[in-house]
């Protein structure tokens, strides 16, 4: 697409003018200097009513699963980073024996669905330094916050977050029942001791039956086998909370391989009828990172390229816009 300056010269008129009445054409630097001071929650609104008009005219109805659930994966992913620049909003990391490095980072949740190849981009959250907070900004403080300030808009919609391991803790869990989300998360026996000495107590004791179900990937059919129980401890501890777990077994239905394995607790309530459903629902996050953040990165909107830090909220700033050029194009 040309820009407005090329437009300006080959034919005498551009874009800028034309539809929002911009007389003179302003240069890289001055554009990055009137979009510093802009906070990138500044653009949540479009965003939400781009999500809201999609519900309106029931747009998202092909992507709900699970009795009318739309899927919500979150996850974080870097825009920009480097060992030489080191922008106002960066975070810091040192590598083992090497160089500092400056990050540019954020939360980018995105609708997905198991089947279509598209994905919907919602309000992402910066993860940058926070004012009043000595310690570094992280994913599960930047999912925190998303939350807080997004769930009003989107949880009355019906809505399951997918997320990772790290979020399949007793405080996020306990966040995201509140405010009337319900969701499936990874849980590695290795980081939930207590969770996972009860799943085996049942598995022994024959109390997890095994449930398959059958899916053509485009290419080849999978079988899905599920185990599943319903009420089982978080964690230890007389407050701890009631959530259901299951286990999840793909293999190539020819040859017999695995292709994967997973645990994952939810709160959706496990049966004959869903339990696979669920199962199969749980893999649709791997499409944040193949649909959202490799095509932002690989595919023509050079997510990592340097934008510009600026002295405010430059690189979040454009990260916001990024976004939106996604989900505009999507839609």
């Amino acid at each position: 697409m040309d820009s407005p300056r090329t437009l300006q010269q080959n034919t005498g008129h551009n874009n800028a003018h034309t539809l929002v009445g911009v007389e003179h054409i302003p240069c890289d630097n001055q554009v990055r200097t009137l979009r510093d001071p802009i906070a990138p929650s500044d653009f949540d609104p479009v965003f939400v009513e781009g999500f809201e008009r999609l519900e309106q005219h029931r747009l998202l109805a092909h992507v709900r699963v699970l009795g009318d659930q739309l899927l919500v994966a979150m996850d974080g992913t870097n825009s920009f980073s480097s060992q030489t620049i080191h922008g106002h909003n960066g975070l810091t990391r040192q590598l083992t024996n090497g160089p500092t490095l400056s990050d540019h980072a954020a939360m980018t949740p995105v609708i997905v669905c198991p089947g279509p190849s598209q994905v919907l981009a919602l309000p992402p959250e910066s993860i940058m330094p926070q004012d009043g907070h000595a310690t570094q900004d992280c994913e599960r403080a930047a999912g925190t916050r998303w939350i807080h300030q997004h769930a009003a808009h989107v949880a009355p919609h019906g809505v399951t977050l997918l997320g990772d391991d790290l979020s399949s803790n007793q405080p996020l869990c306990a966040l995201v029942f509140q405010h009337r989300f319900t969701c499936i998360l990874p849980c590695q026996p290795d980081a939930h001791a207590t969770l996972s000495a009860r799943v085996a107590f049942w598995q022994a004791n024959d109390g997890m039956p095994e449930r398959e179900g059958r899916h053509w990937n485009g290419r080849f059919t999978e079988v899905t086998m599920v185990r599943d129980l319903n009420d089982v401890r978080l964690r230890s501890g007389d407050d701890a909370l009631p959530v259901h777990g299951f286990e999840i077994t793909v293999v190539h239905a020819k040859t017999g391989e695995q292709l994967s394995h997973n645990s994952c607790i939810t709160n959706h309530r496990l049966h004959n009828d869903n339990v696979v459903a669920v199962a199969q629902a749980s893999r649709g996050r791997w499409k944040i990172a193949n649909e959202t953040n490799n095509v932002l990165k690989t595919k023509g909107y050079h997510l990592e390229h340097n934008f510009g830090h600026g002295k405010q909220s430059l690189s979040a700033c454009m990260l916001s816009l990024n976004l939106l050029a996604f989900l505009f194009h999507t839609v």
